[in-house]
């Protein structure tokens, strides 16, 4: 890429403390009392959902609440809770907030079984998105073991790039991780966001709620 002059750049706003809306999805900022219950609800004790996590999985709702009440104290990482149709069920995070270089990263992802796969994780990971973007942030980054291959297919289906893997990066669980990062710049965006769009309106899904084109398709097709 060419040099660009940047003097003009200032600290971009911290990206929390807002809550993002769009259609039946919001992003909200953690609140104990209103979504503690549904969360417990969504993700449940089940191993699989924190293969890749530092924590859990968490024995009881109380181990699970005192974790909760973390994360909904940090600043950075700042946790937000995805609610659909009006339940909490899943989860993400601005972390790695870097205002005065416009870099942030989304991270901490949990999704419930019920919001896997589907146009509302979409949506919502296009609100997360959007608001960086639209904030004046430079560059969003997505970082995940290596392992983790659904974290890695999401990251590119959203428009990431792969730029490399950090081997022995972290000691997570008592085992080696090796993470692979990924990065959209501003530039990038807008065309990612017109394609999840489309991908997203009522037109391209049947009336079994498949699918007609995937994103990666219509991405290609707006190059």
């Amino acid at each position: 890429m060419e040099d660009q002059d940047l003097s003009g750049f200032s600290v971009r706003p911290f990206p929390g403390c807002e809550s993002i809306r769009q259609g039946n999805v919001a992003l909200l900022p953690f609140d104990l009392d209103r979504d503690a219950g549904s969360l417990w609800n969504s993700f449940g004790p089940g191993d699989a959902l924190w293969t890749y996590m530092a924590y859990g999985p968490f024995a009881d709702r109380k181990a699970f609440d005192e974790w909760l009440a973390t994360r909904a104290a940090s600043q950075d990482p700042w946790h937000m809770t995805i609610e659909v149709d009006g339940t909490a069920c899943g989860s993400m995070a601005y972390m790695a907030l870097r205002p005065d270089m416009g870099v942030a990263e989304i991270g901490h992802v949990l999704l419930s079984a019920k919001l896997q796969q589907t146009r509302a994780a979409t949506r919502a990971f296009a609100l997360a998105l959007s608001h960086l973007f639209e904030l004046g942030y430079r560059r969003v980054e997505w970082k995940c073991d290596a392992r983790n291959q659904p974290s890695r297919r999401a990251a590119l289906r959203l428009g990431f790039r792969f730029e490399g893997l950090f081997r022995q990066h972290m000691i997570v669980k008592g085992h080696n991780r090796d993470t692979a990062w990924f990065a959209l710049l501003d530039h990038e965006w807008p065309a990612m966001a017109r394609a999840i769009d489309l991908w997203l309106c009522d037109e391209n899904f049947d009336e079994a709620g498949r699918q007609r084109r995937r994103l990666a398709e219509i991405a290609v097709s707006l190059q």
